[in-house]
């Protein structure tokens, strides 16, 4: 197993899981919202159920494969390939699988769920540990915060944490928001030097990192502990002028002729939609799922696929600076998910259901692109690897 492409490095199966599940939970989401599809979600609403696979089933999958694939590169240890990848996969899609029918098998569901989660933080851990990399300490602390985030929602499924299930959806996605902000921070500027074709300086202020990631574990709490009141828009604003300052300091005009460098700054320019949104409540009638879709779908969404696409195109041995033509699709496909998710309801909201149908609809075309694509590249061994196959 260990020789096969597939289990060679982590991103090859979580990019393909993820980018599957994508499809699937958002049909699954879409024939509920839409159409009425009974959905057993016992303990739950379906909302939450539906934020649950998106954090935990998508978006973990994705971190996975990046964590996986860059811890390697950051220690020149091994995390995990052949029967141990194929392991936490498998632990990964039995929760996926148990959970999207619904909760009747939740306890089933959340040990797999657990198991795949602690089986990451082992994996992407002890080759940090081992080289004593003290600098990705906060990625092993957020996947730390995500596993209990994960429990807290299935103890409030099961009844027995009040608002645990808000606490893990919520707590799940800006952890997530969190874990973009921080790898932002190092990757973007890196990336940009490499990427525009011309010597340019990337601005860093050292203040503002700590500022950043002082006001961010503030606004998470107050979101958490005092939802939609005063104090989180306060911090949110701080949050706009703060992420505003930092991107302000990585533009240049030539990221606009890279999709994959765009994809990366167009995503914190929609985060920083999502932190004017959820400043702006106090103020306005707008509603608490459009900021957190500012941040899902633009934020989360453009990033991780922005990132799954270059990292698939740099670990099989495609040159990640000149992109084939199809990830423009796939980039502007996400945009169009997030202008019909979080734009047009606010200047239409009598049609709101449609415009939510319709950003679905979008998603799940741009996922089956990137599948079409993308999958043959993760099942075959590197274009410049010996006809071995070996990675």
């Amino acid at each position: 197993m260990k020789n096969s492409p597939l289990w060679s490095l982590g991103f090859r199966p979580f990019f393909l899981g993820a980018s599957l599940y994508a499809v699937l939970t958002m049909c699954a989401w879409l024939a509920v919202y839409r159409y009425g599809w009974p959905l057993d979600v016992a303990g739950l609403t379906p909302a939450q159920w539906h934020a649950h696979e998106m954090i935990f089933g998508y978006a973990m999958a994705v971190i996975a494969g990046f964590l996986l694939t860059a811890a390697w590169n950051w220690t020149s240890r091994e995390t995990a390939s052949g029967a141990a990848l194929a392991l936490l996969f498998v632990a990964w899609a039995t929760a996926r699988a148990l959970m999207l029918p619904g909760t009747s098998l939740i306890w089933a569901a959340a040990a797999a769920d657990l198991l795949f989660m602690a089986g990451l933080l082992i994996a992407v851990g002890r080759p940090i540990l081992q080289v004593r990399q003290k600098r990705q300490a906060p990625v092993l602390v957020m996947l730390m915060l995500l596993i209990v985030a994960n429990l807290c929602f299935y103890l409030g499924a099961a009844g027995w944490l009040p608002r645990g299930a808000y606490w893990g959806v919520n707590g799940g996605l800006y952890l997530v928001l969190g874990m973009v902000l921080f790898m932002g921070v190092r990757v973007i500027p890196f990336f940009t030097k490499r990427g525009v074709g011309y010597e340019v300086h990337m601005k860093r202020q050292r203040w503002n990192d700590i500022a950043t990631f002082t006001v961010f574990p503030l606004f998470l709490l107050s979101e958490l502990l005092f939802p939609q009141r005063l104090p989180g828009a306060l911090l949110a604003a701080a949050m706009l002028t703060l992420n505003s300052l930092r991107i302000s300091g990585w533009h240049t005009l030539g990221i606009w002729q890279k999709p994959l460098l765009w994809g990366l700054f167009g995503a914190f320019l929609m985060i920083n939609l999502g932190f004017l949104l959820r400043a702006m409540m106090p103020v306005t009638e707008i509603p608490e799922f459009l900021p957190i879709h500012a941040f899902a779908v633009g934020g989360i969404g453009l990033v991780s696929i922005s990132m799954m696409a270059r990292v698939t195109l740099g670990h099989t041995g495609r040159n990640v600076h000149q992109a084939p033509p199809v990830i423009t699709l796939l980039l502007l496909g996400m945009v169009l998910a997030l202008i019909l998710r979080v734009f047009l309801p606010l200047v239409d909201a009598a049609n709101y259901g449609l415009w939510v149908a319709l950003s679905g609809g979008v998603w799940i075309v741009t996922f089956c692109l990137y599948l079409l694509v993308f999958v043959p590249m993760l099942l075959r061994p590197r274009v410049d690897a010996p006809k071995s196959g070996s990675e």
